[in-house]
């Protein structure tokens, strides 16, 4: 069984929080670990676990992680915080040689259409080998690729491109809210990305 620390107590981490928490047998040890601890003992409690420890950290300070991730010692850390987060917290990841998964596409705070995904991660996951490392797996691409490729094998002669509706299906009486941070949301709908490879 493994420890596992979660950063990030918006949404997400709420559900990662309640599925984690649903697999005893692969995680022994929780922590849900956020800039704001008050927000990681809410969920602790509403998934109603003694067995989910809560600790604050500042994603943006390397020197923070590193520290929380020697004192609990995970196996992997699941990064739900802000996608401009993500290279901090795996290079406290690499410097600990922690397992690294995040659901978010790295995003530059002040240049979000720049595309850094790609170059950052791939700059930073050069520097240490050791830890593994799973970039992305969220809704879209994650998911969505998983979809596709069945759709792709069991139901299609050709799939020429492919469009992902972002929303929540509209079960909460709304017309439009965003599942993830509102911000980020926002910047998915009026940048222009621009595509690797072109």
């Amino acid at each position: 069984m493994a420890k596992v620390l979660i950063i990030g107590a918006g949404g997400v981490g709420t559900v990662v929080a309640h599925k984690v928490m649903k697999v005893p047998q692969v995680f022994s040890d929780i922590l849900l670990a956020s800039r704001t601890k008050s927000k990681c003992d809410t969920i602790a409690e509403a998934v109603g676990s003694r067995k989910i420890k809560t600790a604050q950290v500042d994603a943006d300070d390397v020197r923070q992680l590193v520290e929380l991730f020697e004192s609990f010692k995970p196996e992997i850390v699941i990064n739900v915080a802000l996608p401009y987060q993500d290279l901090t917290i795996m290079e406290a990841c690499l410097e600990t040689g922690v397992s690294y998964l995040d659901t978010a596409i790295m995003n530059h705070p002040i240049s979000p259409n720049s595309n850094t995904n790609g170059n950052g991660h791939t700059t930073i996951g050069s520097k240490r080998q050791g830890s593994q490392r799973f970039l992305g797996c969220g809704f879209d691409p994650g998911v969505t690729g998983v979809f596709t490729a069945h759709a792709s094998k069991h139901h299609f002669d050709e799939i020429h491109y492919l469009d992902i509706v972002d929303c929540n299906a509209g079960d909460h009486g709304k017309p439009f809210a965003t599942n993830f941070n509102p911000e980020i949301n926002i910047r998915e709908v009026t940048q222009k990305w621009e595509i690797l490879g072109k």
